[in-house]
């Protein structure tokens, strides 16, 4: 049989992962990333139990884990330091057969593209088109056309892959509220855990990562495109420097440059991730709020989701896609809306909404909580035995 042959437009992480999984099961790969190199500039990511699960399937969970830090114990507390809901990542771990990891998002970019022949990156090739015709499909981009037996669309929330080929698909939708995400300097004490403060219509977490570093988050209620009288930081010592410890103790170790900021989006929901030979994963195919930590850990499922899928019809790329579709569009299209729903939630500014809001969740025990995420921390790659000590179907 011939060697089947991919083209993966978008180097990040859910493109990387798809590329390591076809590359390792035989296919020939080529990654289009338009930026100039593969490297993030963002801040930290969570990869939670069914992340790493899908790291174990691409054979690379033990180099992830040990470029990140395992998160002991975290929570929500309210807007005067209270804790709302506390989780102990050691029962996370019992139940799920996995920690909660945190990394810096260039650490696990790097591995990933790490995991790949050096050959098969092609960083500067923004692509110009992407069709699907009776001959299949072709990408166009700098180095010339591709036209490869699958092209899979990893591009991102503004994907130009979704863009050519489902042109009908809804424009991603504004969130109603902005992100601001950092990494501290190393402090010589750093919180012992992790925590995420909410507020009326504002909220502030953190996390620990490896070397004494913290992860920082924030968001706030804001119309969309709203710029800052002054830099970032400022905008964030303004906002939440009064905050309970150790927030302004986090801000004060910050440097006034590592302050990214973005308005927060979501796709509505396609009606399919597939068409003709083009397959779509990662926020190009479901782009969700970052509220559940899930939007990296839904493309690492993806891509091995993918793979698979191939794998059990390889002669018949048409049946394989449509599994895939089916496998992966309700799960993702639920996460969706359940991250869109808990940050409607941590944005309540109506006291008596953030009183009921804050009550009901002080009132709900640890373990229900847990239990509640096991629909998405409980999934298992295609093919493997579920670790998973609860009765509930991922």
């Amino acid at each position: 049989m011939p060697q089947r042959a991919a083209t993966i437009v978008g180097g990040g992480i859910g493109g990387l992962a798809a590329a390591i999984a076809l590359h390792r099961r035989g296919w020939r790969v080529e990654v289009l990333e338009r930026a100039p190199e593969f490297t993030e500039i963002g801040a930290g990511i969570s990869l939670w139990p069914n992340a790493l699960r899908a790291l174990d399937a691409l054979g690379l969970a033990d180099t992830v884990r040990a470029l990140g830090a395992v998160e002991a114990a975290g929570g929500v507390r309210d807007r005067k330091g209270r804790w709302l809901t506390r989780t102990d990542n050691a029962e996370l771990t019992r139940r799920f057969g996995h920690p909660l990891l945190v990394l810096h998002r260039a650490d696990l970019l790097r591995a990933l593209a790490e995991a790949l022949p050096a050959d098969s990156l092609r960083p500067d090739s923004e692509v110009s088109q992407v069709r699907d015709d009776d001959h299949g499909p072709v990408v166009e981009h700098p180095g010339g056309a591709s036209r490869p037996d699958l092209v899979i669309g990893a591009d991102g929330l503004r994907s130009a892959v979704r863009g050519a080929l489902w042109p009908r698909a809804a424009d991603p939708r504004y969130a109603g509220y902005t992100a601001w995400r950092m990494v501290t300097e190393p402090l010589a004490d750093p919180p012992a855990e992790g925590a995420a403060t909410w507020g009326r219509g504002e909220r502030f977490g953190y996390t620990a990562l490896p070397g004494g570093r913290m992860y920082c988050f924030a968001t706030a209620s804001l119309p969309a495109g709203t710029i800052s009288d002054s830099s970032e930081h400022d905008e964030l010592l303004r906002r939440f420097g009064s905050w309970p410890d150790p927030i302004p103790r986090l801000l004060a170790v910050v440097p006034p440059d590592a302050v990214l900021r973005h308005d927060l989006y979501d796709l509505p929901p396609l009606p399919s991730f597939v068409r003709g030979r083009v397959a779509l994963l990662g926020d190009a195919a479901h782009a969700m709020t970052p509220n559940l930590g899930q939007g990296a850990c839904q493309a690492l499922e993806d891509a091995v989701t993918l793979a698979h899928c191939l794998d059990s019809a390889p002669d018949d790329l048409a049946a394989a896609l449509h599994s895939y579709d089916l496998l992966r569009r309700p799960r993702t299209q639920a996460i969706t809306r359940r991250s869109a729903r808990l940050g409607d939630m941590g944005q309540l500014a109506w006291p008596p909404a953030v009183l009921l809001r804050d009550t009901a969740a002080r009132l709900m025990p640890a373990w229900a909580t847990l239990r509640s995420m096991t629909p998405v921390l409980g999934w298992t790659a295609p093919g493997e035995q579920s670790t998973t000590t609860e009765n509930e179907t991922p």
